[in-house]
């Protein structure tokens, strides 16, 4: 039986959540009784997330240039079913970066090389999160990755508010097809999801984005991960429902 890949977290401190403020401030009480500010790594709505109360935890750096040494990655949500949804928007990318490297998704085959940040578009002023290529018979993998935190139920939802910039991700995406190939890869940063659609209620232009790009061969990889104080564990693929 081949062992699950996981992903691990930096030692980490228990608490609990107090608020959160201008976006980037999390008022966090330690187990140990110390009140802290932390930096909140996510710039979004946070719907379902921000639970004043709620058990967090934080890693903590040792930059002596940093004005914030802790760092808020994750709030256990949930009484009945307890889980920990992973908040910190800048792990994903990280994640996902060492995932191919490992070649851990069959989906993504022919790649020999990985490079992040590459510019692409029309205007090539956007970036594409990953560009996986291998030999020149091979066409590129354009991979864009998405973080997903906001469900209904057990069906995990992106986006959870208007984004123009997801939109604008969209069209760059399908513009490439079919001479390219596209990925959507949404990280799903919680394991209490069995599904995975479009938010719909949130920003119905991103829905119907995302429709029209996968009748035109955009490829959507919903990748659901475990996540836990010890690390992130990859849990598959979560499928469509539209």
């Amino acid at each position: 039986m081949t062992s699950p890949w996981t992903y691990p977290y930096p030692p980490l401190y228990s608490g609990v959540l107090l608020k959160r403020y201008k976006r980037f401030f999390a008022d966090i009480q330690l187990d140990n009784g110390e009140l802290i500010t932390a930096h909140c790594p996510n710039t979004g709505s946070m719907t379902g997330l921000n639970l004043p109360g709620n058990p967090v935890m934080v890693s903590r750096s040792d930059n002596p240039n940093r004005s914030l040494p802790y760092t808020w990655e994750m709030i256990q949500v949930n009484d009945n079913e307890p889980a920990w949804v992973g908040v910190n928007t800048a792990l994903p990318n990280r994640v996902v970066k060492a995932a191919l490297t490992a070649q851990l998704f069959p989906q993504l085959q022919g790649y020999s090389q990985v490079r992040g940040e590459v510019p692409y578009g029309q205007d090539k002023k956007s970036r594409v999160d990953f560009l996986l290529t291998g030999d020149d018979g091979d066409r590129p993998i354009y991979v864009e990755v998405k973080n997903t935190t906001w469900v209904q139920g057990r069906l995990a939802l992106f986006p959870d508010s208007v984004t123009e910039r997801g939109q604008k991700h969209l069209r760059e995406l399908t513009a490439l097809l079919p001479q390219m190939r596209s990925v959507m890869l949404y990280f799903i940063n919680r394991g209490d999801c069995t599904h995975f659609a479009p938010g719909d209620s949130a920003d119905p232009l991103y829905g119907q984005l995302l429709r029209e790009a996968i009748a035109l061969g955009l490829d959507v990889l919903p990748c659901r991960f475990g996540v836990s104080p010890s690390g992130l564990e990859y849990l598959g693929l979560a499928p469509l429902k539209f």
